[in-house]
């Protein structure tokens, strides 16, 4: 009679692969998904404030690290490589179109509109390298953002028209399941998608989805159209983390007194 010898090695590597199997989904059984904490109104309950964690403010797409544009600053202000946050990491742009967008990388330093301290508009003000914070109410849900200290208000279940252009769009938005669903519109032409040129027109139109991962993290999706520039529409997703320092807190960032002299240094009245 053969003897088994039992070792707390071999009990744990035969109950590791029991649990392995048993929590796989079988055929025709959906994976679990994260049911988040819910608001007073049973809805998810996105409060807090969220800050992405990648070089997708530099450029949406897949890139090597590189000089940065002020040399003397050597590798204070370079730029770091990063892993791209569009689906395929293709941007389709038209011909014409993407022309501009090397025209913008190449005079990045005095074009790009967040130099000037403009609202950075939608998606970029959710993966520039600042926190926001998502206020929720049943009613209306307010986004606000450090960086220039902008605002936008997502109207919940509304049917509103804005009007007029503005930077930030305006923003309707609605629940489907676990996920809160964003459609933005009435955008002017003057943002931005990165510090690497991606632009867009005043026909842009993006529908924003954020939906709970875990406690401390959201999926954020972006779908963007334009048929002025873009030849289909097209995605980026990325993670959203939770600050969790005992003290966080919004805090402001108003950068325009920081580009006064850059804008209208030179309409500054000349000394004899």
């Amino acid at each position: 009679m053969k003897l088994w010898l039992t070792t707390p090695l071999v009990v744990a590597v035969a109950i590791a692969a029991t649990l392995s199997l048993t929590s796989q989904p079988t055929e025709g059984q959906a994976p679990r998904t994260f049911r988040a904490p819910r608001a007073p109104d049973g809805k998810p309950n996105l409060n807090g404030i969220w800050q992405a964690m990648n070089t997708a403010n530099w450029d949406l797409q897949d890139h090597a690290a590189r000089q940065g544009p002020v040399f003397s600053l050597g590798a204070a202000f370079s730029v770091p490589g990063g892993l791209g946050v569009v689906e395929g990491n293709e941007i389709p742009y038209k011909p014409e179109a993407l022309e501009k967008k090397r025209q913008n990388a190449q005079n990045w330093l005095t074009s790009d509109p967040e130099i000037k301290c403009y609202s950075p508009g939608v998606p970029r003000a959710t993966y520039m390298p600042y926190p926001f914070q998502i206020v929720q109410t049943p009613s209306h849900i307010l986004l606000a953002y450090e960086f220039a200290s902008a605002t936008r208000t997502v109207y919940m279940n509304s049917k509103s028209e804005a009007p007029f252009e503005t930077w930030m769009g305006h923003s309707l938005g609605r629940w489907e399941g676990e996920t809160l669903v964003v459609d933005v519109n009435s955008f002017n032409d003057a943002t931005w998608f990165d510090r690497a040129g991606n632009h867009h027109s005043e026909e842009l139109t993006v529908t924003e989805r954020y939906t709970a991962t875990s406690p401390d993290a959201l999926l954020y999706e972006a779908t963007i159209t334009d048929p002025k520039v873009f030849t289909r529409p097209w995605k980026i997703s990325m993670p959203l983390y939770r600050r969790l320092e005992r003290n966080v807190q919004l805090l402001e960032y108003k950068c325009v007194e920081f580009v006064e002299e850059l804008m209208y240094g030179h309409l500054r009245k000349k000394s004899n």
